[in-house]
């Protein structure tokens, strides 16, 4: 196998020690997913990595990048040694984005981020070599880490970078120096940390901050600070391609939500685009739209691209849709479960609740015989002083109007339970976890089950226990 790394690029990258020459295959930071042949990076974290260098060593890694020969490890294993773990881990980014002739493109967003990433890796694989994160790696050493673990002959690569507070994007838009820069919304996200959305908006606009010469910049038209976006695009002399329902590039004609599949009329450089995604969303379908631009942008063939996207599905947590059958026996027995379980703020969770709104209960299985649209909604956290106002008029959407059942856990999430007229009104708990036990009563066979919220509010443990109450099938 070809060596991702060899210690002399390594030292010649960050300038380190080394104690004995090596070839790494690969970058990991977490000894639990460390491969054979991988360089272990000791960052410091939680714990600091140091204390598990020999734990990596023993699994096989190639080498580990330190700044100290760590207690228990010998002076002679093959270790790199520098000032600063991370410092290094972005000096070996810079390293990987200098000697490929890929084509990047770099994704932010308050919402879609990572879909849109999984959308774009999706396509670009039909047509190159495309790198991108495993997860969502998009903060301060998850795009120098994505970076790192680019190889040299790559044909597209596709980098996530996130946010929670100013001032974070710029280096981040640096280091990856992208031809395509793409902003798929700006929403209530993150505001603790910025004084308005327009605040948002211009920290979002710093993707474009480290843009190539000649470089791209996909930009939502629809949303109420694109204008934000556009200047920062025009002071930095990129070429602006807009999408959206209002956008004059790449035009979102039509979206249906069809059962279990998104259909999209588009057009996009004067072609007209009919294609699906296998997942309802109207927020999906709008990212697409986006994506097939930006692959336009990276020199790939959007109308491909279009028919390639059908392949994709959400990450786990991010929308993805499963059968949970309840009884093995009894045919029909079964739920369907909508798992948003990472992440939430107003934008996201009125899409989420389009989706639930449009599906179609089974009746005349289970025990309460009417199938219910049942949405199970956790704290949307991180929104700053106005987010007792923001889970409160959630009861106003018009898609939570039309659901059966709705069930609260968190504090914040009380003010959203206490709007809600008594009809639709379900249980709430303090915590996810006190509605973990009470599972098979939140839900019955013949349901659609939506379970969103923040991952700090821990309603994955509900999705666990949903599917604890059967068998799972995708």
């Amino acid at each position: 196998m070809t060596p991702l790394w060899t210690s002399a690029e390594a030292a010649a990258a960050t300038g380190g020690h080394v104690t004995q020459p090596w070839q790494a295959t690969g970058v990991s930071i977490d000894t639990r997913t460390l491969q054979k042949g991988d360089l272990f990076v000791a960052l410091a974290d939680v714990r600091d990595g140091h204390d598990f260098v020999a734990q990596a060593l023993e699994k096989g890694a190639a080498a580990a990048l330190v700044t100290h020969v760590p207690e228990g490890v010998a002076a002679d294993a093959p270790l790199m040694i520098v000032p600063d773990v991370l410092d290094a881990l972005g000096a070996l980014g810079r390293a990987a984005r200098a000697r490929t002739a890929a084509k990047v493109v770099a994704i932010t967003g308050s919402v879609g981020k990572t879909s849109t990433k999984e959308m774009l890796r999706a396509v670009l694989a039909r047509q190159g070599k495309c790198h991108a994160a495993e997860a969502s790696y998009n903060n301060h050493w998850g795009v120098p880490l994505t970076l790192a673990r680019m190889p040299a002959d790559t044909d597209f690569a596709v980098i996530e970078i996130g946010m929670s507070n100013p001032g974070e994007i710029t280096p981040l838009s640096q280091m990856a120096r992208p031809h395509v820069a793409m902003v798929t919304t700006v929403a209530a996200a993150h505001l603790a940390s910025f004084e308005s959305l327009a605040g948002i908006a211009e920290e979002k606009a710093c993707i474009m901050d480290g843009l190539e010469t000649g470089g791209i910049a996909i930009l939502n038209g629809d949303i109420e600070t694109s204008q934000i976006l556009q200047d920062r695009a025009k002071a930095l002399g990129a070429t602006q391609v807009l999408f959206g329902e209002t956008a004059p590039d790449w035009v979102v004609k039509d979206v249906r939500i069809a059962g279990d599949v998104t259909v999209i009329t588009a057009v996009g450089d004067g072609v007209d685009y009919l294609f699906k995604l296998s997942v309802p969303g109207r927020h999906f379908a709008m990212n697409a739209v986006g994506v097939l631009a930006a692959a336009e942008a990276l020199g790939a063939d959007p109308v491909a691209a279009s028919l390639d996207i059908a392949a994709w599905v959400p990450p786990a947590g991010r929308g993805t849709r499963e059968i949970i059958v309840t009884d093995m026996a009894n045919d029909g027995e079964s739920l369907e479960l909508l798992d948003d379980a990472f992440n939430a703020n107003p934008t996201s969770l009125a899409a989420s609740l389009e989706v639930l709104a449009a599906s179609t209960p089974a009746d005349n299985v289970g025990r309460i015989i009417k199938g219910r649209r049942v949405a199970i909604l956790g704290d949307m956290l991180e929104l700053g002083a106005a987010e007792v106002a923001m889970h409160r008029d959630m009861a106003q959407n018009e898609h939570l109007k039309s659901l059966d059942l709705i069930h609260c856990a968190g504090p914040l999430m009380r003010n959203l339970w206490d709007a809600l007229p008594e009809a639709q009104r379900g249980r709430w708990a303090e915590t996810a976890a006190e509605l973990v036990p009470q599972a098979s009563q939140l839900v019955d066979a013949g349901d659609v089950v939506l379970v969103k919220g923040s991952k700090g509010s821990k309603v994955s443990l509900i999705v666990d226990a949903i599917r604890k109450l059967g068998h799972r099938r995708l």
